[in-house]
């Protein structure tokens, strides 16, 4: 466990994440993902977390695993066509991990989840965020299009207002 890590978890913790991503910011995200779901059958979730506390920080919880423990939180595995995904932010770290139910992951694949990943992470390094998650859910919009096309009237089975934790 790193110190640097701990101490970047406390010092920016959740306040950083309402300011990265003020109201009007998290309207255009979920507008994305509204429109994004016209498209194909799957749900989109975009989950942002400040800072890791308590346990899952002092047990140096790495963002992918947290980004696990959110999917099965949110019950994104529970979607008709196995094609539920969120896309995670610990915002602390900067990292960016996409977590897919079997019925997509099997199409796209670890590969093309990490390349989305990496381009968002870029446009993080650069302070732009709503770019890089608008970007991202660009990205996997089109996936889950190519391999998920819309079959019959849309069916929202997650709600597509962005979480902040």
């Amino acid at each position: 466990m790193s110190i640097r890590r701990i101490s970047r978890h406390l010092l920016q913790h959740h306040w950083r994440a309402k300011r990265v991503f003020p109201q009007n910011v998290l309207d255009r995200i979920e507008q994305a993902i509204r429109q994004g779901e016209t498209t194909h059958s799957g749900q989109v979730r975009f989950v942002v977390e400040g800072a890791l506390d308590g346990a899952p920080l002092f047990r140096n919880q790495p963002a992918r695993e947290r980004a696990l423990d959110v999917f099965s939180h949110l019950r994104i595995w529970d979607t008709a066509h196995n094609s539920g995904v969120v896309i995670y932010l610990l915002l602390a770290d900067r990292d960016v991990e996409i977590v897919a139910d079997r019925g997509i992951d099997a199409k796209v694949g670890a590969e093309g989840w990490e390349s989305i990943c990496r381009a968002m992470e870029a446009e993080f390094r650069s302070g732009q965020f709503e770019r890089g998650v608008l970007g991202g859910i660009e990205a996997v919009t089109r996936e889950l299009a190519k391999h998920f096309p819309p079959q019959g009237p849309h069916r929202n089975e997650l709600p597509d207002e962005p979480v902040v934790m």
